[in-house]
């Protein structure tokens, strides 16, 4: 049975308001502990944002704004000293947009909390001879095996992503 090498990790999923990282920003962060806690925040934006964010994203981003500095403290104080290995599905565009948010361009600064290597799922799954592409949505095989109802968890919001990507990680490791 293979087991991943450490168990200080937590679940990250963010939305932004574009792909392009030079004049994109974080608009909401979901973070999952595997214990289950959660953080989910939504963060001030007046920037532009791309007809995909205005068609997918938007519509999702009901909950009161907090200011980028307050978004810094309170993923701090919910992330703890511990430096946990950040899991995303696709790695890119979330660790780029944390690494915004927090001002750095070195994730070994202690300004960042998660530790220095992001880990990647959908590196996983194609290491473990598994086509990443769509492997969240219903009708991924993944999802069947694993007896994972996706239909509970919006597309495209933040900690529904992190909730999914949690309960996916969770099941795939203790049927390995």
């Amino acid at each position: 049975m293979t087991r991943p090498f450490s168990e200080n990790i937590i679940f990250v999923d963010t939305e932004f308001s574009t792909l392009d990282p030079y004049k994109g920003e974080i608009l909401s962060v979901g973070l999952v502990k595997p214990d289950g806690a959660e953080l989910y925040l939504e963060l001030t934006h007046e920037g532009e944002v791309s007809d995909w964010v205005k068609e997918n994203v938007q519509h999702m981003l009901t909950q009161p704004k907090v200011s980028r500095a307050e978004a810094r403290k309170r993923i701090q104080e919910f992330v703890g000293s511990g430096k946990p290995y950040m899991i995303t599905f696709v790695t890119q565009f979330d660790s780029v947009y944390l690494y915004k948010l927090f001002e750095t361009d070195n994730p070994r600064e202690d300004a960042f909390p998660f530790h220095k290597w992001p880990i990647d799922f959908a590196t996983i799954l194609f290491a473990y001879g598994r086509d990443p592409a769509h492997i969240l949505d219903a009708k991924s095989p993944l999802m069947k095996e694993l007896g994972i109802d996706v239909s509970q968890y919006r597309d495209h919001h933040a900690l529904d992503d992190a909730k999914l990507l949690r309960e996916t990680w969770m099941k795939f490791f203790s049927v390995r």
